[in-house]
């Protein structure tokens, strides 16, 4: 089973990067972030026709997650828990072959200090709290998606450049790190721990031709995930198309359970 996930900055606006990518690619199940669009305006025919069953949690021009699933997509959950107020659409759930699969936007956090960047922590510990109700349950799951979080500073090209920028603060290291201490395996990092190994290039200053990237896109695994990984990477072909996304594809490999 072939784990990806996917910040497409807009789903209407790289929906023919995606069809691409998918035909090209076929995992097996993909997590979407950045879908920027209602529920009702995903563009699901075009990912059916593809063999993809679909779960989305959607909201107008902004955030938006989505699962994409060639096998069945079983109790289906939106929402991150812990703050029933919050509105932003950012995490989904859902069963895949008896995996639970965590979709996941979490918080850019920009500007530190400020209100987005207390939003940022505060969702990290309410996704701390629901990876210790999986854990718990003995559960095999990955929470993948885009974290908005360079774990090191061998995870982002400019570390003194990023050094006041909230991706790259000691409060969202430390959460990340917490999630890391539960005993969840950094899927990506597990067969490619050399430094510079990115997962974003900013639409600005050439950053994709000078290689001047981000890691920031990560899937975490259980411990009986883990026990099941075989192979991890990334994509990068998919950001040097035309009209890109400034994220690329990150996957990881699950042998089958039987295996």
């Amino acid at each position: 089973m072939r784990i990806a996930t996917w910040n497409v900055n807009s789903i209407k606006a790289r929906l023919p990067r995606v069809v691409e990518w998918l035909g090209a690619a076929a995992p097996d199940v993909v997590c979407l972030q950045e879908t920027k669009c209602e529920d009702q305006n995903f563009p699901a025919m075009e990912i059916e026709d593809l063999g993809y069953n679909i779960a989305i949690h959607g909201q107008k021009s902004y955030n938006g997650v989505a699962i994409l699933s060639k096998r069945p997509i079983e109790d289906v959950q939106t929402g991150l828990p812990g703050d029933d107020g919050d509105e932003q659409a950012r995490y989904i759930e859902a069963t895949v072959d008896g995996v639970r699969i965590c979709g996941l936007y979490l918080p850019n956090g920009n500007p530190v200090p400020g209100p987005k960047f207390d939003y940022k922590l505060g969702w990290m510990d309410r996704l701390i709290g629901r990876a210790q109700e999986l854990l718990s349950l003995e559960e095999t799951f990955i929470m993948a998606g885009d974290y908005n979080v360079c774990p090191t500073d061998d995870d982002v090209f400019d570390p003194a450049g990023f050094a006041d920028d909230a991706l790259c603060q000691p409060e969202s290291r430390n959460r990340f790190r917490q999630l890391l201490n539960l005993g969840l395996t950094d899927g990506v990092h597990v067969f490619n721990p050399q430094p510079h190994f990115y997962t974003y290039w900013d639409y600005q200053r050439g950053a994709w031709q000078k290689d001047h990237g981000l890691r920031i896109d990560h899937l975490l695994l259980s411990p009986q995930a883990t026990d099941r990984l075989v192979a991890s990477g990334v994509d990068k072909a998919p950001r040097g198309e035309p009209k890109a996304s400034d994220h690329t594809p990150a996957w990881i490999e699950l042998s089958e359970p039987d295996a």
